[in-house]
């Protein structure tokens, strides 16, 4: 099945075809191969980009809109502005064309393309994922072989305790701040959007509503507060 996958929950404004089977005989993971992807890291041009990035694809692979069998869309956490436009633009793709949307979370879909590495270790391993939340702080999250054992969460790094956590993957600019192996995994893929939402793509689940992921205020609903308080 052709799966139209997006993300915009960091600066990267990502969007891709992914083709998704279900598992070989023998084998409990999904044949997932990307067709095509495309990545602009812009942080304010999301709105602008997204949709012909969209149009690209399809365009460039030679598929059609009829041939999407669903959309998956990362729901955050990230900054509202940004990421309204991914689960919007993926919202109005699923009505326009009568198939389902689901959302994912954005950090899970980081941590699905360090999977391999995670059950391949000898020793237990336990990644932290970071990325940008501006305002100096970070979104955050931890994973081991079996998935997300907490967050999602948002904080300043100093206060992000990465004992426990035994490599890094994430924002590149966020990853620095802790001293742990990093991983070469800085934004969501469309692979890794599609891979967590896998399981319920191939049993044909109804989706959940799209909730984002916003874990605090709007950056202008902030600035409102401030300037009453004084």
């Amino acid at each position: 099945m052709l799966i139209l996958a997006v993300d915009t929950a960091t600066p990267a404004v990502t969007a891709g075809l992914v083709e998704l089977e279900p598992a070989d005989d023998g084998s409990t993971a999904p044949r997932i191969t990307t067709i095509i992807s495309k990545v602009t890291v812009d942080a304010r041009a999301h709105n602008e980009v997204l949709t012909p990035q969209i149009l690209a694809c399809l365009s460039e692979s030679g598929r059609t809109r009829g041939e999407i069998a669903a959309v998956v869309t990362g729901i955050g956490p990230g900054p509202f502005t940004g990421l309204r436009v991914g689960m919007a633009t993926a919202a109005a793709f699923g009505d326009a064309l009568g198939i389902p949307v689901h959302g994912v979370c954005s950090l899970d879909a980081i941590a699905a393309d360090t999977e391999s590495y995670l059950r391949d270790q000898a020793e237990p391993i336990e990644l932290l994922v970071v990325t940008d939340a501006r305002r100096r702080e970070v979104y955050w999250a931890r994973y081991r072989a079996e998935g997300r054992i907490e967050g999602p969460e948002v904080c300043k790094p100093v206060d992000l305790d990465p004992s426990g956590a035994t490599v890094i993957a994430g924002s590149a600019s966020h990853v620095d701040y802790f001293d742990l192996p990093v991983l070469p995994v800085e934004t969501p893929s469309p692979a890794g959007l599609v891979r967590v939402a896998s399981r319920d793509l191939l049993s044909g689940a109804t989706p959940e509503p799209l909730v984002p992921l916003y874990l605090r205020r709007p950056d202008a609903v902030e600035r409102n507060y401030a300037q009453v308080g004084r």
